[in-house]
């Protein structure tokens, strides 16, 4: 399996550099639309920029195979982020500066996102990130739009889900407090599953880089949970779940989008996550037509099945081009406007924008069943 993901992470950087000596060759000369984009390609969030560039990249692809936009191929210019702070913000200075980009597509994590944001506002560049969950990042500016749902509304899902589906009325969390995105999600699950007559019996948290968590696992257990909430990424979710187990702990795991992956790392021991849930923003269950093409491209292309974050990749540069398309200009305000108006069929829903510039549509509830992530149920729109 890492063989296999070593090989994937090297492909697609090989397949962005050949993006970028593509872009350099057209010159910038009018005869292009140069679209922007920077994700984890080599750092710790890879296997996610990885997906959401691929998928980002594949959709492109099919618009200059359809004959473009206003008449012009699209040049996709790729960075490499790694996941940094500094970095992502070289890349996007890099892309507007020196390649002239008119849009940009990106980031993966909500950190680099975050970062990102603030430099396109200020050189009002319309901007989408397919991933970036962090509540604040549209408010940052007009031109700021994401494809994904916030991480409070993750934790609103997850604890109407525990309350309604799991009938759980004790619950204990697992939070990263040094990831926002973790906290995000935390803070309003314990709000609204609070509200709703349940109680949180046991908070634990942890730093980025603690790998034992053995001692507030047993605080855990003590505190005798029926569910537990972890709203991280999947490599610590495999971690956790795995050491949870270990030490008797049986009460049912959930999670976020974050968890997507997490069957892949709990390959050799798929038990320990048997009967966890976690919410996402599609399922390849989903036999409707948009989402079964998208499967089969995606295979056809880079021979594995797409989740949710190249599907989200997919998404966002479409709701640009069309963006583009529908303003028939790549004149910032009228792109900006044109995103605000968004009506479009997705993969992750039919997605329309909220005031804030956050997308209405559809969630799947993800069940994990034999080492498999299967359709659970779908939720409603949220608003």
């Amino acid at each position: 399996m890492k063989t296999k993901r070593l090989f994937a992470m090297g492909l697609a950087m090989m397949m962005s550099s050949m993006s970028f000596v593509g872009c350099q060759q057209s010159g910038g000369n009018g005869d292009t639309i140069r679209i922007g984009a920077s994700f984890d390609l080599t750092g710790s969030c890879a296997q996610y920029g990885i997906a959401a560039s691929n998928g980002a990249k594949l959709a492109i692809e099919e618009y200059n195979a359809a004959g473009s936009i206003l008449g012009k191929q699209i040049d996709f210019i790729l960075e490499d982020n790694k996941a940094n702070q500094q970095d992502a913000t070289n890349a996007f200075k890099k892309l507007v500066e020196n390649d002239k980009v008119v849009a940009f597509i990106g980031s993966d994590i909500s950190s680099t996102t975050e970062t990102i944001a603030h430099l396109a506002a200020e050189k009002n560049i319309p901007m989408i990130t397919p991933t970036g969950t962090k509540e604040g990042i549209t408010a940052i500016g007009n031109n700021i739009f994401r494809a994904c749902y916030i991480d409070p509304a993750q934790g609103e899902l997850l604890a109407k889900f525990a309350t309604e589906d799991l009938s759980a009325t004790k619950v204990a969390m697992l939070v990263n407090s040094e990831s926002d995105y973790s906290s995000g999600i935390a803070e309003a699950f314990e709000e609204l599953f609070v509200a709703n007559g349940g109680e949180i019996v046991r908070t634990e948290k942890y730093g980025s880089n603690d790998v034992d968590f053995k001692p507030i696992l047993t605080n855990i257990k003590n505190a005798n949970p029926e569910v537990i909430v972890i709203p991280d990424y999947y490599e610590t979710i495999a971690n956790i779940a795995t050491q949870a187990r270990e030490i008797g702990i049986t009460a049912t795991l959930i999670g976020g989008d974050g968890w997507d992956g997490v069957t892949e790392k709990t390959v050799n021991n798929p038990e320990v996550v048997e009967g966890s849930y976690f919410v996402n923003h599609y399922t390849v269950e989903d036999t409707s037509d948009i989402v079964q093409n998208f499967i089969t491209s995606y295979k056809g292309k880079y021979n594995e099945e797409p989740n949710a974050f190249a599907a989200l990749g997919y998404d966002a540069a479409r709701i640009m081009l069309e963006a583009i398309k529908t303003a028939g200009s790549t004149e910032a305000d009228a792109v900006v406007a044109a995103m605000q108006n968004t009506s479009l069929a997705c993969v992750t829903g039919d997605v329309t924008f909220d005031e804030n510039r956050n997308p209405v549509k559809s969630v799947s509830v993800i069940r994990i069943e034999n080492g498999e992530n299967k359709l659970y149920k779908k939720l409603d729109a949220v608003k």
